[in-house]
């Protein structure tokens, strides 16, 4: 049942502009980044000759790239998620839902696994980019493998935090909204971190920043207790959803 209702979901999207929409404009985006990480990484090149470890095309070109695509989903996802249930309350299917023999879970983990197969669909066309430069020469492909878990996982937080913030309210552009500030607030913790002079509040502001984890992640660093930052940051917002779709059955 979770796989039906994650292929609804899957296909709802592409019969609507907006999922055509933002994997053009997405691509568009970070193939004009990948080029110009591409031509910064030729004007370096003869700097980079002269230092005894130079900078390899992944940290110069891959590793920004895939930083820059979490600010360009940071704006794109709130899209995805915002109708994944508000659109069901507004529309005033939500009942027929819940009077449907599956469960609570199963709703809320179909629908979020039918954006997560999109957001996978996007993030092989984005990794397509960097692969192609195997045709020219090298690339650390451990570093790479890191920053693109690293991607995947920021964004199934980033998809999981909309998904609850779509449970929350029958207007889809709230949502949208709601959700694009709560994903602010990382950055602005991380900021926050690094002005405190405490070392023991910049610890906790670090920890709970989504962008310093996938940093790491960024410099090929394989770190378990990373994993399951994002691991449990998932599973918090999606049990959320399941518990308020819960108290609205219950309603019902």
């Amino acid at each position: 049942m979770i796989g039906h209702i994650a292929a609804r979901e899957l296909r709802s999207l592409f019969l609507s502009p907006l999922a055509w929409s933002i994997l053009a404009v997405v691509q568009f985006i970070m193939a004009f980044l990948f080029l110009a990480q591409i031509e910064e990484y030729v004007a370096l090149q003869p700097r980079l000759a002269m230092l005894e470890n130079p900078l390899g095309v992944t940290e110069v070109i891959v590793a920004p790239l895939f930083a820059n695509a979490t600010s360009v989903l940071l704006l794109v996802i709130p899209l995805l998620t915002m109708r994944l249930v508000s659109e069901e309350r507004r529309a005033g299917t939500l009942p027929l839902l819940f009077s449907a023999p599956v469960s609570m879970t199963e709703i809320i983990l179909g629908k979020y696994l039918g954006v997560m197969t999109f957001l996978g669909i996007l993030l092989l066309l984005l990794a397509l980019m960097p692969l192609s430069l195997l045709f020219a020469g090298s690339l650390d492909l451990g570093t790479f493998a890191a920053g693109l878990l690293g991607l995947m996982l920021m964004l199934s937080a980033f998809a999981a935090a909309g998904l609850w913030l779509s449970t929350l309210t029958a207007q889809p552009t709230v949502a949208a909204v709601g959700t694009f500030g709560m994903l602010l607030l990382p950055w602005i913790i991380d900021w926050a971190g690094r002005a405190v002079g405490d070392a023991g509040q910049s610890g906790v502001f670090a920890y709970l920043s989504l962008q310093r984890h996938y940093q790491a992640m960024l410099r090929g660093i394989f770190d378990t207790s990373d994993i399951v930052y994002y691991l449990l940051f998932i599973t918090v917002f999606v049990v959320f959803s399941i518990r308020r779709l819960d108290a609205d059955r219950l309603q019902h």
